[in-house]
């Protein structure tokens, strides 16, 4: 990250490094790195932007677990990022044709692409500018994003040096402002998200959200090379971020459930046994249990979870229960964990 200072940082296989999540919760809070040496300490500038890809646990995305369950990670750290979405691999009869006859004529033809992926002509400037004009007028992002093979069969990706100096030149010469139209969307599209977020165990909507309108809107505009941010601007990102919140709050039932931001699911069942396990705590007068304990207290209460080891290995990973062995659990926020010196416990 100090390497990519003033540039974007890409990092693959981000579930996997979770020994570096703490020194990444520092670099994406302050943009700084410290490095201690020879009794001096040093802060190094990681001005930079991440773009991280995880994998789930267990090779498949579960959507009745939350993003943090599925990743193993915390929700501190996962709310750093700006946007978060959920790619799934579905199966795709075109797609997956296509992308097979591009993997295979690149054996084949020793670097030649498929004719369905090859590049075509390049288009007359005029023509360009027009049918850019045109898409940009009306409709949704999603819609103009969305390419047609028809009409847009003369357009061509930009080749990767003209993209980067085109990117560089924006990040350094161009600094929108924020129109007066445009904050408002912003802000009313904040107050709704404030107002919907009254669930007590979910992550709350704070300024960070806010902030990160703000980022994504002068992005937006930067790309065009605007001065001004514009209402459609604002919109935009509005959508964008409407996107990335439905892929994290979504259960399984397709419902959308703020509640699931807190970073584990089934959080009413969490709360009633961990009450449960709590009062049995103060009653035996200890605080760590062993995994039999635990299934039996489950029974009793009548603990509605499809299954009790991965429930208990949540409140393990979101720090409501530490392991101590491997069969044995201690309750961190039972009232005698407290008021118990750590070495009689357990």
């Amino acid at each position: 990250m100090v390497l990519a200072d003033g540039g974007l940082c890409c990092i693959d296989e981000f579930d996997k490094m979770s020994a570096e999540h703490q020194a990444l919760l520092e670099a994406m809070e302050q943009q700084c790195v410290s490095v201690a040496k020879a009794g001096l300490v040093a802060s190094l500038s990681a001005r930079t932007s991440v773009l991280a890809a995880a994998n789930p646990v267990g090779g498949h995305y579960n959507r009745a677990k939350t993003v943090n369950e599925n990743l193993k990670m915390s929700p501190a750290l996962l709310s750093r990022f700006d946007l978060v979405f959920i790619l799934l691999d579905k199966p795709d009869e075109q797609l997956d044709k296509q992308l097979s006859e591009h993997i295979m004529s690149l054996h084949a033809g020793y670097g030649e692409s498929s004719p369905a992926l090859k590049k075509p002509r390049i288009p007359k400037a005029s023509q360009n500018v027009e049918a850019v004009t045109m898409r940009v007028k009306g409709g949704s992002l999603v819609s103009r994003l969305r390419l047609d093979p028809k009409k847009d069969a003369d357009f061509v990706p930009l080749p990767g040096a003209l993209l980067r100096k085109y990117i560089s030149y924006g990040r350094t010469y161009v600094f929108p402002r924020m129109s007066k139209p445009a904050a408002e969307i912003l802000q009313k599209f904040y107050l709704q998200l404030r107002d919907r977020n009254t669930s007590g165990d979910g992550t709350p909507i704070t300024a960070r959200q806010l902030e990160s309108l703000v980022r994504l809107t002068q992005a937006r505009a930067r790309v065009d090379l605007r001065e001004e941010i514009t209402v459609q601007d604002a919109k935009d990102a509005v959508e964008i971020m409407k996107e990335s919140l439905y892929d994290k709050y979504v259960d399984e039932h397709g419902f959308v459930d703020f509640g699931r931001s807190g970073g584990m699911s089934q959080q009413k069942e969490a709360k009633r046994f961990l009450s449960a396990l709590n009062k049995q705590s103060e009653l035996q007068q200890k605080d760590c249990f062993s995994i039999s304990e635990i299934y039996s207290l489950a029974d009793r209460i009548g603990l509605r979870v499809p299954d009790i080891d991965t429930f208990v290995d949540n409140l393990n990973s979101v720090g409501y229960l530490l392991k101590k062995g491997p069969k044995t659990y201690q309750v961190l926020s039972s009232s005698y964990s407290r008021s118990q010196p750590s070495r009689s416990r357990c």
